[in-house]
C-alpha cells in the first residue's frame, strides 16, 4: 500500500485491521478501555468547536524560532492539527498523507501547523524522518491543546503498556500521561474556527483531502 494510491482513511483501516488480527487480547481490550474513557469523559463535548474563537499561542519551532498563531492568520486561514508523537504509527501516516497535500493547502492560501506534546528533540526527528515541509511544534505539557479543550489522561493500564513499550513520559518530559486528542481544526483569518475534526479514537483522523474540499469552498 503506496501513500499515493490510497486514501489517509484506506490505510488507518488496513493499520486497523492488521492490529485486530495480530494483536494480543489483553491489549486490544486495554486500547478499547481506553478510547472509552475518552467517550464518558466527554473530552469532545468540552473541546473548542466551530463558531468559537481559536485562542493564540506562541511555540517555537524545531529551529528554536518561535510560531505565533495570530501572526499566520495575518496571511490566511490555518489548518491546526495534533500528533500524540512519533511513535504512534496513525499519526506518522496523517503526517506523510498531510504532506501529500500540503501543496493543495497552500494553494488556497492556508498554513498547515503541527503540534505534539513530544520534547523538541523527537519533534525534530518526526519531521526529519517525514521530510516535512511545514511547522512541527512541541506543545510541552499540553499547554495549547488544554486552551482547546482536547487534553485526556490515559487509563493507567493503557499508560503502564505505553510506558513500557516506548517512554511515552520520556518522549514528553514529564509524567502525567496526557495525551491530546488527534484533533483537526480550521481557523480563518477572522480567528473564528470554521472546521472542526473531534474523535475519541485516535485511529480516526481528518482526510486531508477532505481540509482541501473545505478550503475550496470556504
Amino acid at each position: 500500500m503506496t501513500d499515493l494510491n490510497h486514501s489517509l482513511y484506506e490505510q488507518l483501516q488496513a493499520k486497523k485491521q492488521d492490529f485486530e488480527k495480530n494483536a494480543l487480547p489483553n491489549k486490544k481490550e486495554a486500547y478499547k478501555r481506553g478510547i472509552d474513557a475518552v467517550k464518558q469523559g466527554k473530552i469532545i463535548e468540552k473541546a473548542l468547536q466551530v463558531g468559537d474563537k481559536a485562542p493564540n499561542f506562541m511555540l517555537k519551532n524545531a529551529l528554536g524560532k518561535s510560531i505565533s498563531l495570530y501572526d499566520y492568520l495575518q496571511e490566511g486561514k490555518v489548518i491546526l492539527t495534533w500528533y500524540r508523537g512519533n511513535w504512534c504509527p496513525y499519526c506518522n501516516m496523517t503526517l506523510r498523507q498531510l504532506q501529500l497535500e500540503l501543496p493543495n493547502f497552500n494553494a488556497n492560501n492556508t498554513t498547515l501547523i503541527a503540534l505534539t506534546p513530544e520534547l523538541p528533540d523527537e519533534s525534530i526527528s518526526t519531521a526529519e524522518k517525514h521530510a516535512l515541509q511545514f511547522e512541527v511544534l512541541s506543545d510541552i505539557g499540553n499547554i495549547v491543546a488544554k486552551q482547546y479543550g482536547i487534553v485526556f489522561e490515559l487509563t493507567s493500564e493503557v499508560a503502564a503498556m505505553y510506558n513500557q513499550a516506548f517512554e511515552l513520559n520520556n518522549h514528553n518530559g514529564d509524567s502525567t500521561n496526557e495525551l491530546p486528542l488527534a484533533a483537526t481544526y480550521i481557523i480563518n483569518e477572522n480567528k473564528e474556527i470554521v472546521y472542526a475534526f473531534l474523535d475519541a479514537d485516535y485511529r480516526n483522523r481528518a482526510e486531508p483531502s477532505d481540509l482541501t474540499d473545505f478550503l475550496r469552498g470556504s
